[in-house]
């Protein structure tokens, strides 16, 4: 018989052709897809690498050797490659419909534990197939093993199986998201797991492992649910001597300025009695409670003193004689051209007052018109302009430091150019427009001066590339 006609040549000239150019194809196919970041890369490869070698294998055991396909080593091969194209259609299918799902869509939201779930199913009946088919099991008998098998594990298992189930239904009803907030009897935190027995919630001390079967049988709160603020109520003391209504003004201004509140939400401080008072903060998540909680205390501890108010009955006793003639000799008296004789006859020394700011706390607001000048006298002050829409995040101007001086617009009765906030704790002299503009008025050459530096800041405020501000 003529080569040609042989039955096992075309097979093994199609084996031989058509290996290679698959390989190179899917290779090239692999390569594309990993340059795209596309998650179907892993499979392209697990069949170039697996399943097409694997497949040419028993074409040319089978088709162009003659090896019957009842052979225990070609069933096996079959087996496993059938095992192979099931785990490749389900990684596939993950990759393709749940991997890539956009975020907020119900694939996305769809519990992990699900798709094991499913996994497993789909697999058990692709693995029962393959068996029915390569190896005539019967699937119905393989089935009632499995049942009667499945009521005795499930006997010895039942603690197990009901956290599962409990987990199933629980997820089922879907209660929660990962990424949740919830407050149950035994932690407050997030929940950054949910798997076959437990929910994993993630707690300001610590890692909280609580069983499936336990949060199903009590009640919790969803932090995160209706609503997406979180409100953060802040009780505070002062002084029975001290005006709620200046308390409650600082207490709201300070919460106001915390960069963990919610856009478009509004402190809001009311007087308990008692001297107490509360603000209540709208937060995006509970994750900033505890920031916010710190930021807010940290800042009323210094405004309270700079406005004379009596935090926790506390008496300001910081600036005294000492520090205020100190300041007046190493940062005013070079700024305001002032010598010894002229600074004791200034009175200035009457006038002024020692202030201090937390790190992060604003000392000046851009658009106000201030009604004194500050001195810096230790610390560093960073000069931030925002655009005219005011969307995007601040663009800076300069950082100020010790022998700097802010508020120079008060002599001139104008707004602020840009926002001052501190960048670590400054200390400040405060002089009223009042007691300084005697002095300025009769200093051409310092009135020379304080014009270029208001004319430098309003350069770099009206700059190419920053926002421009009415001066």
């Amino acid at each position: 018989m003529s080569i040609f006609g042989s039955p096992w040549f075309y097979w093994a000239v199609g084996v031989v052709v058509g290996l290679p150019i698959g390989i190179v194809a899917l290779t090239e196919l692999q390569h594309t897809l990993i340059r795209r970041r596309s998650h179907l890369a892993r499979q392209v490869g697990l069949v170039r690498t697996f399943l097409l070698p694997l497949g040419a294998l028993l074409l040319l055991l089978v088709n162009a050797d003659g090896v019957p396909a009842r052979d225990t080593a070609v069933r096996i091969l079959m087996t496993v490659f059938g095992f192979l194209v099931l785990v490749t259609l389900l990684s596939g299918l993950n990759a393709t419909v749940f991997v890539n799902a956009p975020a907020g869509s119900w694939r996305k939201r769809l519990p992990v534990i699900f798709l094991d779930v499913a996994r497993f199913v789909l697999i058990g009946a692709g693995l029962a197939v393959i068996l029915s088919f390569v190896w005539g099991v019967r699937i119905a008998g393989l089935f009632t093993a499995l049942g009667v098998t499945s009521v005795v594990f499930g006997l010895m298992l039942q603690n197990s199986v009901g956290q599962i189930v409990s987990g199933l239904f629980m997820l089922f009803e879907q209660p929660f998201q990962i990424g949740d907030w919830i407050d149950t009897n035994t932690a407050r935190g997030r929940i950054v797991e949910v798997n076959w027995r437990s929910v994993h919630i993630e707690t300001g001390g610590g890692l909280r492992i609580t069983p499936n079967s336990v949060l199903a049988t009590m009640p919790f709160t969803n932090l995160s649910r209706p609503t997406d603020v979180h409100e953060l109520a802040m009780k505070t003391t002062f002084s029975t001597e001290d005006s709620p209504d200046r308390v409650c003004a600082l207490l709201t201004r300070i919460a106001s300025a915390l960069p963990q509140l919610k856009s478009g939400c509004m402190p809001e401080s009311v007087p308990l009695g008692d001297a107490e008072y509360c603000t209540t903060i709208g937060l995006s998540s509970p994750a900033d409670e505890d920031a916010a909680q710190a930021l807010f205390l940290r800042w009323i501890w210094y405004a309270a003193r700079r406005e004379g108010l009596h935090l926790d009955g506390a008496e300001d006793d910081f600036s005294t004689a000492e520090r205020v003639d100190q300041a007046l000799r190493t940062v005013v008296a070079p700024v305001l051209r002032l010598g010894e004789t002229d600074r004791e006859r200034s009175g200035l020394q009457a006038h002024g007052r020692m202030v201090r700011y937390g790190a992060g706390e604003i000392v000046e607001y851009a658009g106000q018109v201030p009604k004194s000048m500050t001195f810096i006298v230790s610390g560093r002050v960073h000069l931030v302009v925002q655009g005219d829409a005011d969307e995007g995040p601040p663009e800076p101007i300069s950082t100020l430091d010790g022998g700097s001086f802010l508020g120079l617009t008060a002599l001139t009765r104008q707004p602020n150019l840009a926002t001052a906030y501190a960048l670590e704790e400054v200390t400040a002299l405060e002089i009223g427009r009042e007691h300084l503009e005697h002095l300025v008025m009769r200093e051409p050459l310092l009135l020379q001066d304080f014009g270029r530096v208001l004319d430098e800041r309003r350069r770099k405020v009206r700059q190419p590339g920053l926002p421009r501000h009415e001066v």
